[in-house]
């Protein structure tokens, strides 16, 4: 399970239906993933440090490297998206498309990640 920014921040504020689905994907043994992008989206001034890093332990991050930029530069060009909007999407939907399938992903902005993953994840709003 691939978490994007909005999917990380609702597990971080206990979201109960998020809490719910990342419960019922680990129960299955799925791994959760998150783009090292996604921690720069959900820090802000009121996110609790201690409880953002305990999710990060619960995760693995994968890192932004020049290969995935320029793999999450060529998904945005295929979909006919740019510029920084849509930039960290891009890395996520990255991230998600690496995985072995099936790949789910918990998403704020499905419309997005539609056009970013096709058909190729399941998408579940948060």
């Amino acid at each position: 399970m691939v978490l994007d920014s909005g999917g990380l921040s609702a597990w971080i504020t206990r979201d109960r239906k998020v809490m719910a689905k990342i419960q019922e994907s680990i129960n299955l043994g799925a791994d959760l993933v998150v783009s090292a992008n996604s921690i720069m989206e959900v820090s802000h001034a009121r996110v609790s440090v201690p409880r953002l890093n305990w999710v990060l332990s619960q995760v693995g991050v994968e890192p932004v490297t020049e290969e995935v930029a320029k793999a999450a530069a060529a998904l945005l060009k295929a979909a006919g998206l740019h510029g920084h909007k849509h930039a960290i999407d891009a890395t996520v939907a990255e991230v998600a498309l690496r995985r072995a399938g099936p790949v789910v992903m918990l998403t704020s902005d499905v419309d997005d990640m539609s056009k970013l993953c096709g058909d190729q994840v399941r998408l579940v709003a948060v």
